[in-house]
């Protein structure tokens, strides 16, 4: 399900909802909206901060996990979205010179895509202030509200996995 944050002239999902809907429903409505309202907030910060998208800084943000560099396959995977996209994203990095494209000596069809010095300056700034925004949002839960959250979200995610239609 694709849904974009409320803004202030429009309802959040949760609020269609009705007592007499069933409480999964209403939960599952709730989730969302949590989750849409956070990811409007980050990528209106990204966009205003450090004049880029969240696919540019999920995808500096796979590279950073590989030093070594990963080929377009494995950013596509990781990140669940198509080749296509990833090869946009890259070529608009590399423009920057964010990130390089290096030659695999053992497949001349492959590439590694990896962070350039400078694309891991930009992302050690942009990932502090991630982190930093986050922190915020979620700052005026309780630490113990925080645990269980986490927690309850620990068991949805252990029973929502095997009913997945065939993915790992």
């Amino acid at each position: 399900m694709s849904a974009t944050a409320p803004t202030p002239n429009t309802p959040d999902l949760e609020s269609r909802t009705v007592p007499e809907d069933h409480q999964d429903l209403r939960l599952w409505l709730r989730l969302l909206t949590c989750c849409n309202l956070v990811e409007s907030e980050i990528r209106s910060r990204l966009r205003s901060e450090f004049e880029t998208t969240l696919p540019r800084f999920d995808l500096m943000a796979q590279l950073q996990r590989a030093p070594g560099g990963m080929k377009m396959s494995e950013l596509s995977r990781h990140m669940m979205v198509t080749n296509g996209n990833i090869t946009g994203i890259t070529d608009q990095l590399e423009k920057e010179g964010l990130v390089e494209r290096v030659k695999v000596a053992t497949d001349r069809r492959s590439s590694l895509i990896r962070l350039t010095a400078k694309g891991r300056r930009t992302f050690k700034k942009m990932a502090k202030s991630h982190e930093e925004w986050i922190r915020a949002m979620f700052g005026g839960l309780s630490e113990a509200s925080r645990g269980t959250l986490f927690e309850v979200l620990g068991e949805l995610k252990l029973l929502t996995q095997p009913q997945l239609s065939g993915r790992p």
